[in-house]
């Protein structure tokens, strides 16, 4: 496993990729923030050794280094999910490479179905508690010792420093910006209406396919984490409208402009 992560590294340094402060995983329809990147590298996932490669057809598959509010930056264009066959293990690999890279913080963004009606769509949820439903962890493998403590806290998972930076600057930008709890599922699928019930009822607001595993590693090494959710579409039981890929990618535009901002606020501070 170090090995491989090693021979990720050496290889993503050959390309010219430096030692990045911030992490940053894009989602779902999430690709504005690179228009303000000044980009200096960048690399197809399928170039990378023992990186997974995007499968789906929203999700660009390339990874970038460059500089953002003066801050160097290694960006994840699209991410990888169980739904796609890939283990926990492949879908958390990027964040162990990122880290020996030398990232120091992540930032994480997705798409996601409100459970809280009081949420809509085009709007932003700051995840500040998450349910794993995926059905394991991308800590539960032979040797994970060797990468980090086995047994890791979770009480904080997201980092309040960097929360409260994104909610002063919501305000200060005039973004409506809620907190909530993050579940995470398997998919692809989307939900039945009973599932949309059992997930209001055991305290999520939003409900996604990815994000948890990732902020999992990165709470095992000790990487200080934040994530926002775009509000996509919404997961109601008495009037569930079926799913359009379409309308959910237009509503991941719409909310774009106010995440980048988001986003760019908290590079400055920290």
């Amino acid at each position: 496993m170090t090995d491989r992560i090693d021979e990720s590294v050496d290889y993503l340094k050959s390309r010219g990729f430096g030692e990045p402060e911030v992490g940053i995983i894009l989602g779902t329809g999430l690709g504005q923030l690179l228009d303000d990147v000044e980009i200096e590298k960048e690399v197809s996932y399928n170039h990378i050794p023992y990186f997974p490669t995007a499968t789906v057809e929203f999700h660009k598959g390339k990874l970038i280094f460059g500089s953002l509010e003066g801050k160097k930056v290694v960006i994840m264009q699209g991410r990888f999910h169980l739904y796609e066959g890939y283990s926990l293990f492949d879908v958390t690999y990027p964040v162990r490479v990122m880290k020996r890279l030398g990232m120091k913080r992540l930032l994480v963004s997705n798409a996601s179905g409100a459970i809280n009606l009081n949420f809509g769509k085009g709007e932003l949820m700051l995840i500040e508690d998450h349910i794993n439903l995926q059905g394991g962890s991308p800590l539960a493998f032979h040797g994970v010792e060797k990468l980090g403590e086995r047994f890791v806290d979770m009480s904080e998972p997201y980092n309040k420093e960097m929360n409260d930076i994104f909610e002063v600057a919501a305000k200060k930008h005039d973004i409506t910006l809620h907190k909530g709890v993050y579940a995470s599922v398997l998919g692809p699928q989307l939900e039945t209406r009973a599932e949309y019930r059992y997930l209001k009822m055991i305290g999520a607001d939003a409900v996604g396919m990815s994000t948890v595993p990732e902020v999992i590693v990165a709470n095992h090494l000790h990487i200080p984490v934040a994530a926002i959710s775009v509000i996509t579409d919404q997961g109601d039981p008495s009037n569930l409208e079926k799913v359009d890929i379409q309308d959910i990618l237009a509503n991941a535009a719409k909310a774009e402009p106010s995440m980048v901002k988001l986003f760019k606020e908290l590079l400055q501070q920290v």
